[in-house]
């Protein structure tokens, strides 16, 4: 049996300011960080060894990533990067406050743009054109490793993640509007040899 750790970047600067980040290169914030130790704390006590890991490129994520591993004693863990698993790209709203971006066009349409699984902001990325990059780097490089029985974390962004999970949890397109992946909690799948999920849990 291997494990699977999915792991959002702790809080950004901009999440802190309520902006569409995207792909964007935003930094952690001091709580953001603090999110990401206690992430590689509760990885500890939970007694899980990890033996390898994902990343975006985006330094919100290496960043939470390289923290995480470091409080769990663990910084000596194989990482690859990709652009895969960055975040979505906002396009046009990237940069712009959320409520003010929902005075203007809406709240309802502000959350079609935000939690939707085919609808793309202006200039951006659906959820669905992220996972039509997500999940093939997924299952070629991360399900091979669950399936050699190695325990594996991800440490990427809200919607590479909520794509993977949509997959995972077979959720429909309705479903994953209401999915939400908070920042630094890890989420831990127990998966069988062929890398598939048998149960989920949160530390």
């Amino acid at each position: 049996m291997s494990k699977l750790i999915l792991l959002r970047h702790g809080q950004s600067a901009w999440n802190l300011e309520n902006r569409f980040t995207g792909w964007i290169d935003i930094d952690l914030t001091p709580q953001g960080m603090a999110e990401a130790r206690e992430a590689g704390e509760k990885l500890k006590v939970a007694n899980i060894h990890i033996d390898e890991a994902f990343t975006s490129v985006l330094k919100r994520a290496i960043d939470t990533l390289t923290l995480c591993l470091h409080s769990c004693g663990q910084q000596n863990v194989p990482v690859s990067y990709d652009q895969a698993l960055n975040e979505r790209h906002y396009g046009d709203l990237q940069g712009l406050n959320k409520d003010e971006t929902a005075q203007k066009f809406g709240a309802d349409q502000v959350k079609i743009w935000r939690r939707s699984y085919a609808v793309r902001p202006p200039g951006g990325e659906s959820l669905e054109d992220t996972a039509a990059r997500t999940l093939p780097y997924f299952k070629k490089h991360i399900v091979p490793a669950l399936q050699a029985g190695k325990n594996v974390i991800i440490s990427a962004h809200g919607n590479s993640l909520r794509a993977i999970i949509m997959y995972l949890d077979q959720l429909t397109e309705e479903q994953v509007i209401e999915l939400n992946v908070p920042n630094g909690v890890p989420i831990v799948y127990d998966c069988d040899s062929k890398g598939n999920p048998i149960s989920k849990s949160e530390l």
